[in-house]
């Protein structure tokens, strides 16, 4: 009987362990928080055109984007955790690398480009000739370009594993990625969503020419910059618009160009081959992406390699240093005579209109700004 009854207790303590394990919250993937993603209302700013279809399959919502803001300042995505996206792209500097030739990597290696400018992103592909980001086109799209300086060895030196277990060690952003896209695991894939979802909302079109070709009441430009504008469009001018061209307020056409920077007679001649790296056709090499003169004046130094520190010595060089080569852009129409081959007082007077580009909201919108400061 005796034994009988210890089977009984066993039996019945068994039970009730097992009622009360039924009984306990399984354990749910991320129930304190909430997927409940709300569209973002990406504003046009006054100087931009209608922003172009979502064809990107990664729609901008509210948390998407702030966690992509946080992301592109968090240095947590570096291997040791000392350099952020925004150590490259500073808002100030138009969202290049604060006067640097050539940025810093966390091993305290020196690039060979300099920081492109990150504004206006979002109209990138409407030219049906886009093919790529960064100054050579190497990333397809946005979502690529923004985990390809995480694994660069001169820039993060991280990888996406690593990056990944570093994010999912944080309450925080364990709780951003599933507010954002709903997922309990984050991986590089949703890394690049959320980065490239705060980039496309970095717009910039508030600049005093747009308020002056807008008509805002009592803002207008100079007699001096209405004549530097008629330079910038004068095929006989300075003949600036056939890359750089209005183009609804982009002044970019997003596509690539050789404009003559290098006395190149075969390919092999470029130090450094451009898109013909990438795409290894001959007919490629020695061509970067036009980037927008939008906010030059913030942007400085120039070039794919930063090669001018000033605007002056651009404008010098458009005007008598153009090299004429077989892999010089046709657009480039005063090659033969070295450049454009305007006077002094010419290229102040377009000087004047380039600095009207100047959009100072982009360097102080705190929608921009980092997230992780007062």
């Amino acid at each position: 009987m005796r034994g009988r009854k210890i089977v009984w207790i066993l039996l019945l303590a068994g039970w009730q362990m097992t009622a009360c394990e039924r009984d306990m919250p399984l354990p749910g993937p991320t129930p304190q928080y909430t997927y409940d993603p709300t569209p973002y209302n990406l504003e046009k700013p006054v100087g931009l055109p209608a922003l172009p279809p979502d064809i990107s399959g990664n729609p901008l919502t509210r948390q998407g984007v702030e966690l992509g803001r946080q992301l592109f300042y968090d240095p947590i995505l570096s291997a040791d955790s000392t350099l952020s996206c925004s150590g490259c792209h500073n808002p100030a500097f138009g969202f290049t690398d604060n006067g640097l030739q050539f940025s810093i990597g966390i091993d305290n290696i020196s690039g060979n480009r300099n920081a492109m400018p990150i504004f206006n992103l979002v109209y990138s592909q409407l030219d049906p000739g886009f093919i790529g980001f960064f100054w050579d086109g190497r990333a397809p799209t946005l979502e690529d370009q923004a985990l390809l300086p995480i694994q660069d060895p001169i820039e993060m030196h991280n990888t996406l594993p690593n990056a990944v277990t570093a994010l999912m060690a944080e309450e925080r952003y364990r709780k951003g990625f599933y507010e954002a896209f709903g997922a309990d695991i984050i991986t590089s894939e949703l890394i690049g969503k959320a980065i490239a979802q705060f980039m496309r909302t970095i717009v910039s079109g508030n600049s005093k020419f747009d308020q002056a070709f807008n008509a805002t009441p009592g803002v207008f430009l100079s007699e001096k910059e209405l004549r530097g504008w008629q330079l910038f469009n004068d095929n006989d001018g300075g003949d600036c618009f056939h890359c750089h061209g209005i183009n609804g307020g982009l002044f970019t056409d997003f596509l690539f160009r050789n404009n003559g920077l290098d006395n190149a007679a075969a390919y092999t001649d470029f130090e450094d081959a451009g898109l013909g790296g990438v795409t290894g056709n001959p007919e490629d090499y020695g061509l970067f992406k036009t980037p927008s003169l939008r906010n030059i004046a913030l942007t400085a130094p120039y070039m794919h390699d930063g090669r001018f520190a000033t605007l002056d010595e651009v404008l010098e060089f458009y005007n008598s240093g153009v090299h004429d080569t077989p892999f010089t852009d046709p657009f480039m129409q005063k090659a033969y005579q070295g450049g454009v081959q305007l006077s002094a007082a010419q290229l102040d007077t377009l000087k004047a209109f380039l600095l009207t580009l100047t959009d100072m909201e982009l360097a102080t919108n705190p929608a921009f700004q980092n997230p992780f400061e007062p």
